[in-house]
This record gives C-alpha cells, structure tokens and sequence, in this order.
C-alpha cells in the first residue's frame, strides 16, 4: 500500500510517504508559508520514491485542530490530489500526530497535547499508546479549552507536548504531576500517514468530496460558513 500524507495545521509543513511501512517525510518550519511549499514538497517526494501520484492508494491529511488557513491547505491539497488520481482520503487528528511524534521519541504514560488557539485558548487532548504500535486510545477526546475551565483531566498525566506550553502553569495547576514538556511537539506527515495507514486498509478512506477540517473553534467554522 502505498500513501502520502500532508500536515500544514502548525508553523511547519511536512509531506511524508508511507510504502507498505517504508517511510520517507520532508518537514520545514514555515510560518505562512505552507501554500507555496507543500505541492514542490509532494513532487520531490514522488520523485525520490520514483513514483507517480497515479500509484498511490489514498491520501492522509491533518483535519486539524490548528491554525485555520493551515488546516485549510492541507483538506485543499488532499481534495486536490485525491480528485486527479481518484483516490480515497482520511483525515487524522493533528493533536494525535504531534502525541505519536512525541511517544518515538520516548514518552510514556498518558500524555497530553495541546496547541496554543491564541485568544486565551488551547486545543487539547489526552492520548496513550497501545502496546508498541501506532494506534493510539483518546482518553479525552480533542477539544477547545480556556485554561481558567479545563475538562476533566487525568491526573496520572506527566508529559505535555505542543505549543500550548505557554499555559503550562495553568495545565500544572490542574495536573500536579505534570514535571515533563517535551519539545518540538508539532503534529508530522509522517505521523500522521501512520497513522491512517490502518484505516486505509480497514477500507475507512473516504470520497475526496467528503474531506472535511475540524476547527473545534465556532466562530471560526461559522465565518468560514458564511
């Protein structure tokens, strides 16, 4: 099987393509400036495996939480790709990329991701690994969350990850074990193409047409409604 994957939702852009678990990933930090570099990003990427877009069997994307515009490159380009070949897409949380990311390289436990929402805000959620292999079990699922009113946390968290660290005081307030941060906590393509790897092959790839952003935000969705 054979899958690309784009993530545009954070300052960084990255393409990663997955060959039946052989992995090939470009990532560059590039604030604002994901839409000029993600398409160069997929055709080098072909071009490195000696492959043509006609080859590939489905598309990975971040859905999101992150920044608006983007979430939004990211479903365009996967829409976009998806149509010209046709070929089923799935969408991946960011939030569980950046946890994968940060369980490679060696957290444990229940682990925290969040993402600064700007507006006092964070997108968050709570992941743990299951066994040695990519899937990963939500124990609160993702979310938008004021730092002042957090959801119900589990308290045997002790690792954070993402840029919602700039809350960090307010997270270890409402998490005591909280002692870790784990740097360079942002969602990958190659995160995320592993991780819809196995719903690719459970047959869950859905119509470029039904690919769909999670903002989380509603005053975001409903301006992007209008």
């Amino acid at each position: 099987m054979k899958l690309i994957g784009i993530e545009t939702a954070t300052e960084s852009c990255s393409v990663a393509l997955w060959q039946d678990g052989d992995l090939l990933e470009r990532f560059e930090m590039a604030p604002r400036r994901q839409t000029e570099l993600v398409l160069p990003m997929v055709e080098a990427l072909l071009a490195e495996a000696g492959l043509t877009a006609a080859q590939l069997d489905g598309v990975a994307f971040g859905r999101g939480p992150g920044a608006f515009t983007g979430v939004r490159v990211a479903v365009a380009v996967a829409q976009g790709l998806a149509f010209a070949i046709d070929r089923p897409v799935l969408g991946i949380s960011t939030l569980a990329s950046a946890a994968l990311a940060a369980f490679d390289r060696g957290a444990r436990g229940p682990l925290l991701t969040a993402f600064d929402a700007r507006m006092n805000e964070l997108y968050l959620a709570v992941y743990e690994r299951q066994g040695d292999n990519d899937r990963l079990h939500a124990l609160v699922e993702d979310c938008l969350a004021s730092p002042l009113t957090l959801p119900p946390l589990p308290q045997q968290v002790r690792t954070g990850t993402g840029s919602g660290e700039v809350h960090r005081a307010a997270l270890q307030q409402a998490l005591p074990a909280l002692g870790e941060w784990l740097p360079d906590g942002y969602p990958r393509a190659a995160t995320i193409v592993r991780l819809a790897a196995p719903g690719f092959a459970a047959g869950e790839g859905v119509d470029a047409a039904q690919a769909r952003p999670v903002y989380l935000r509603d005053q975001v969705i409903q301006g992007a409604n209008r």
